[in-house]
């Protein structure tokens, strides 16, 4: 009766400030207390129990701070006088009511609960003029972009609740790819003022965003002069939702939607809590990954779903020099009861994993129609360990690539372009070993059912450092090309069934 009772419980929308539950017998029980308990206990490796942050009883309505919901009147100060408020006495919830609050940036506080009500969406301007250019890390590198939409930085209990939505006005700021729209979204964004068709099948927002994409590492660029970076602005297109050096997070019950580049990245976080929320973005949103857990630690990812153009759930830890001296691993994640509809990747591990990655658990979980089920990538030049990874009891349906892959030659492409592009990288000569060259081991991967795939798995590791030590067991996969596998080491397989169309 008391499993029962919790997880019941579980179902129920929590609130951000944890009260104490009792059992059928009316005393308090540890599994009532947190709920979150379950998922650390019983793991292949050792992790702390994580629990959602408390808050004071105390709550503040943004409309007594002069909000209007018109989806109109912007409200950028209004959000920050009654963050400021509540900071000063100490925390507790801000509570958005129904409406479209558009506003620009927001920068939550430690103690503060933002809390959605239903039918509250909160619509970030488009406009580029509201938003700093900071420093900050993007792709896993030390840059400058713009200031997020919605940002925390070296706060503790923090969280996003409730049943609202969070809209980051993408399409102002993301390029678009003609192959990736239909004919009425493609003719809708050519007719958008100030962006430059760079070729007939390419889409930018400015010119700027077309000076620096000449400049850049794939999209991170280097100006010389503050004029410079204020033309490229655009270019420096945000991540939507940045929680840094955070401690005690929680996501719950919000739908993220529209990210000007990646939706929600917590970056070097500890003690997080992604619950029941929704990440979507169109899928021709050019990286547009729902998710990017960077170098966290203690992180529990569940009952949730992501519908993106890029990677579904990511797991990253820097990229090559930068991340190697960062050296922080993103460690101990759980990742339970989640369903992945679109992206180049159900459970994604990389490119940037420089620092690390280790002790992390998949389960549970859908990939519907991603372009790859379970994808690792790396790259020389980046360095860094992947090990401890397990996998188990993972359903997928029409995958268009691969169904499970290890590809070591990572240039920028998502496994569907590489195909298309006829890309074949030299995988037999040996280069020397270094600080640079990316290690995978240790990964087991069982109890996996794919429905449809273009090919069953990849391998393809590094000659002078091939992927050892993956466990696969009971695996069954229709595609419509076999396994291959090369530069791949001590691969264990019991029970693989793959059927060839």
């Amino acid at each position: 009766m008391k499993k029962l009772i919790s997880l019941l419980l579980l179902g129920v929308t929590l609130t951000a400030s944890a009260q104490k539950h009792t059992c059928d017998k009316g005393k308090a029980c540890a599994n009532c207390e947190n709920p979150y308990k379950r998922y650390t206990q019983n793991l292949p490796f050792t992790m702390p129990e994580v629990s959602a942050p408390q808050f004071p009883n105390r709550q503040v309505n943004l409309k007594d701070f002069g909000a209007v919901g018109d989806g109109i009147t912007l409200n950028t100060d209004a959000f920050a006088k009654a963050i400021e408020q509540l900071s000063n006495q100490g925390g507790g919830r801000l509570l958005v009511p129904a409406g479209v609050w558009f506003t620009g940036p927001i920068e939550l506080k430690s103690n503060i609960n933002l809390h959605l009500e239903v039918g509250a969406v909160i619509l970030f301007s488009g406009d580029d003029k509201l938003y700093s250019i900071i420093k900050t890390s993007f792709e896993g590198l030390e840059t400058r972009r713009c200031q997020s939409p919605l940002s925390a930085n070296g706060c503790e209990n923090i969280a996003i609740t409730g049943r609202g939505v969070i809209d980051g006005n993408g399409q102002c700021w993301r390029p678009v790819k003609k192959g990736k729209m239909t004919a009425g979204q493609w003719k809708e964004v050519l007719a958008r003022p100030g962006g430059v068709k760079v070729r007939d099948d390419y889409w930018v927002p400015s010119q700027g965003y077309a000076d620096a994409e000449k400049n850049a590492d794939m999209n991170v660029v280097k100006a010389s002069s503050e004029a410079e970076w204020n033309n490229y602005k655009r270019f420096l297109r945000p991540v939507m939702i940045s929680l840094v050096n955070c401690k005690n997070v929680l996501l719950q019950g919000v739908i993220f939607q529209n990210s000007p580049a990646w939706n929600i990245h917590p970056l070097m976080c500890e003690n997080v809590i992604i619950d029941n929320v929704l990440a979507r973005n169109p899928a021709y949103a050019q990286n547009g990954d729902a998710l990017d857990l960077e170098s966290c630690k203690n992180a529990l990812i569940v009952n949730s779903k992501f519908d993106a153009g890029d990677d579904g759930i990511c797991i990253k830890s820097g990229k090559d020099k930068d991340g190697r001296l960062r050296g922080r691993p993103c460690e101990n994640v759980v990742v339970d009861g989640c369903t992945v509809f679109a992206g180049h990747g159900g459970f994604v591990v990389g490119s940037e994993m420089s620092g690390g990655v280790r002790n992390i658990l998949v389960e549970n979980c859908q990939f519907l129609g991603t372009d790859v089920g379970l994808r690792f990538k790396s790259t020389r030049g980046r360095g860094g360990i992947v090990e401890n990874i397990f996998i188990r009891d993972i359903s997928m349906t029409d995958i268009k690539t691969d169904a499970i892959t290890f590809n070591m030659y990572y240039g920028g492409k998502s496994v569907a372009e590489m195909l298309a592009d006829g890309d074949n990288p030299d995988n037999t000569t040996k280069m020397p070993v270094t600080e640079e060259t990316p290690i995978f081991r240790n990964i087991d991967i069982q109890n996996i059912v794919c429905n449809g795939a273009g090919r069953a798995m990849e391998f393809n590791g590094l000659p002078e450092m091939p992927i050892k030590g993956i466990n696969l067991k009971n695996i069954v996969i229709k595609a419509k090309k076999d396994a291959t596998f090369t530069n791949a080491e001590n691969i264990t397989k019991e029970n693989i069934n793959i059927i060839v169309e």
